[in-house]
This record gives structure tokens, sequence and C-alpha cells, in this order.
């Protein structure tokens, strides 16, 4: 089955080229999947260039689910992340989708700071400790604090390096 990128579903949705309109039709009229980083990649486009509010946004992602001719990866994720979408106006759509992606790998707690997040089944608020400040240099992080200290051309090469290894 074919695959559609970000902006085609944009198309779809909002409708504002009908020349890119009419050949994103023609391409999906045979099927096409939608990935979920391409999901998740339309909704922020939606919130952030088009301005489409909560329910707007709701209101698309059901459209794309109930499409006679888009396959949404893992749809019934997507469904349960709608679910939880609707009813917490004060979480994104991301959030939700990450719960229940972790949810269904089995893979739960999903740990976060966001207080807001943490109000869901299957998440934990992280917590800090009085008195105890962040390990600097130690463990898993070991060097990580370092990158943000880096000039921002010294910080590129050194990406570039990391690619070519």
């Amino acid at each position: 089955m074919r695959a559609v990128d970000t902006n085609v579903l944009v198309q779809l949705i909002t409708r504002d080229d009908a020349r890119q309109v009419e050949v994103a039709e023609e391409f999906v009229a045979r099927g096409a999947w939608v990935s979920q980083v391409v999901l998740v990649e339309t909704i922020w486009m939606l919130g952030a260039a088009y301005g489409i509010d909560h329910a707007g946004i709701a209101r698309a992602i059901g459209m794309l689910l109930d499409h006679d001719r888009l396959t949404i990866q893992d749809s019934d994720v997507v469904t349960a992340a709608l679910s939880t979408y609707r009813k917490r106006p004060s979480l994104g759509f991301s959030d939700c989708l990450v719960v229940e992606v972790a949810r269904k790998a089995g893979h739960l707690p999903l740990g976060t700071f966001d207080r807001n997040l943490s109000r869901l089944e299957g998440v934990e608020k992280l917590q800090i400790s009085r008195g105890r400040g962040p390990r600097v240099g130690h463990g898993w992080g070991h060097g990580w604090g370092q990158v943000g200290k880096m000039k921002n051309s010294r910080r590129l090469a050194q990406v570039g390096k990391m690619k070519d290894s």
C-alpha cells in the first residue's frame, strides 16, 4: 500500500489549494497508509499554521479515521488517544497518543514531569526530591549537559561528526 506525507493530509483536511486537493484525492483514491508520525505532524500543522482549535482537531482526526481510503497506523491506538483527547482539552493529541502507544506496547507507567498528563491512567508524575540536586555527569546522562554549552557552529560540527560515525 502507498503512504502519504503530512502535506497531503493537510490538503485533504483544509482544502485550501484546489490543485493540490485534486492531486491528493487522486493519490489516495486507491488507498493510502498514514503513519502515526505523519498524523502527529498533521495535527501540529493544523494547530500552529491554520489555528484550528481543540474541537476542530478532534473532528479532523475523526475524519481521517473514518476515511474509507486511508489506513491509519494502529488505528485502535489512535482511536483510544482521540477518546482521551476529546475528554481532556488541556492535553495535546500527541501526549494522548504517546500514552496509548506505550499502553499497547505494555510499557506503563509512562514517566513524565507534565502535571496534566500525569492525571491519565498509566502515567506517573516524576518528582524531584527536596535537598537533592540533579546528578550531573553521572550515569546515563553523562555528557548531554555539555551539548547545550557548545557554541552553535561547534554543536553542528559535532552533530555532523556523529552522523559519519
